[in-house]
């Protein structure tokens, strides 16, 4: 503000100073206004979770182990639990990495569109997941052209026919078989986003997450009462209170503890509980063990997650964990298909142990190779122009806000 201009004529005695206004005191716990929530609660630091990075790359590793060691099928030729019956009872429980995946996807997807318009989260989720993938999808075809070796999943309609629906990512859907059978977790990855986009079109708040993430989780219950394929499908029921104790860990770190938000996260751990112990098909089932182990590893991944949002995990801030959370998603979307041939190739001559080992490091350094070569520079070539897209279609939108 500029200085008032002199009196025309100077008063006889100097004027005395105006007292400055007095700061408006807030409240110590005031909710900032919606859409004016700070990008970071005071006193967090604004670096890169690397412990996320880290527990990203153990569940990832996990299925992995899980594929090749804990399935009664795979590329072994028998049943890998038989073959590997030193460490199988152990590493049949990889099957609960999935669950480490949506309880950390809920809490990065939310700190991801927060602050951001739909479009724009859009942008980021296409250059992330699609680069790899396509080149995943287009592998599994090549390998299948050259050796015959493929996943089994693809029925009737073969791996050549099933090759262009499953580069939309949306093949689930349309009841095409997949060329991975792992990738229904990237469907599922989908539904998720739809709902967040919508949230985020709405508008995000505090305020409205916490409505949400209830509302969702209430709906998702009755759907499962009502039994409605369709609904339990849009709201992804059994999988719901993954993402949302995900959610809910993430508002926890942003804003700090809150009574209402740990009920929710206990209120999603209970139902988790149930549907995991339920979820594996009659081969992987373990009866008389599942009842207590399952929950048992559920409340480590939730106590592990309310660590996380609690900052008592920062002590994990090795930069090497931010490579290996990049390697994360190359190597879930590529471990059996880089390893199956590999197998059947190597086991009639060397030892399942060594084979094993073979198969882990090279998936390793093919999702390496995978994240260097292939989606850094094709997110370098997609996400300009994407945003450049974007940016023609809201220069003409007319008002709304894409």
């Amino acid at each position: 503000m500029n200085p008032p201009a002199p009196p025309a004529h100077p008063p006889a005695a100097p004027a005395r100073p105006a007292p400055a206004p007095e700061r408006a005191s807030a409240p110590k716990h005031a909710m900032p206004a919606p859409g004016a929530l700070p990008a970071v609660p005071a006193g967090r630091s604004q670096s890169r979770l690397r412990e996320l990075d880290l527990l990203r790359f153990i569940a990832a590793a996990v299925v992995m182990i899980y594929h090749f060691t804990g399935v009664p099928t795979g590329a072994w030729g028998q049943d890998a639990r038989t073959l590997f019956h030193e460490i199988s009872m152990v590493t049949r429980e990889g099957l609960l990495g999935v669950e480490l995946f949506f309880l950390i996807s809920g809490f990065v997807i939310l700190m991801s569109v927060w602050g951001r318009q739909v479009g724009d989260f859009a942008v980021s989720r296409i250059t992330r997941l699609f680069p790899a993938y396509w080149f995943a999808v287009t592998l599994g075809l090549v390998i299948f052209l050259v050796t015959g070796i493929h996943s089994g999943t693809t029925g009737e309609l073969g791996v050549a026919r099933s090759y262009l629906p499953n580069l939309t990512m949306l093949q689930d859907g349309w009841h095409v078989p997949k060329i991975e059978v792992l990738y229904w977790t990237l469907w599922t990855e989908l539904h998720f986003y739809v709902l967040i986009a919508i949230l985020a079109a709405v508008g995000l708040s505090y305020a409205r997450c916490v409505i949400f993430m209830t509302a969702w989780l209430l709906a998702a219950a009755f759907a499962v009462e009502g039994g409605g394929k369709m609904i339990n499908t849009l709201l992804i029921s059994g999988w719901a209170p993954f993402f949302i104790a995900g959610m809910a860990f993430y508002l926890i770190h942003r804003f700090g503890s809150n009574l209402i938000l740990w009920l929710i996260v206990l209120g999603c751990y209970g139902l988790s509980t149930h549907f995991s112990v339920e979820r594996p098909d009659e081969p992987f089932k373990w009866p008389g063990v599942d009842e207590w182990l399952i929950p048992t590893i559920l409340a480590v991944l939730f106590l592990v997650m309310g660590l996380v949002a609690t900052g008592r995990l920062r002590w994990l801030s090795w930069r090497g964990f931010t490579v290996m959370g990049a390697l994360t998603y190359p190597l879930y979307l590529m471990h059996e298909t880089v390893s199956r041939p590999l197998i059947r190739t190597l086991f009639p001559y060397y030892s399942k142990w060594t084979v094993l080992a073979l198969a882990i490091a090279t998936s390793v350094a093919a999702s390496y190779l995978v994240y260097k070569l292939v989606e850094l520079p094709a997110q370098r070539v997609l996400r300009p122009r994407l945003k450049a897209a974007l940016a023609q279609i809201r220069s003409g939108d007319g008002g709304l806000k894409a």
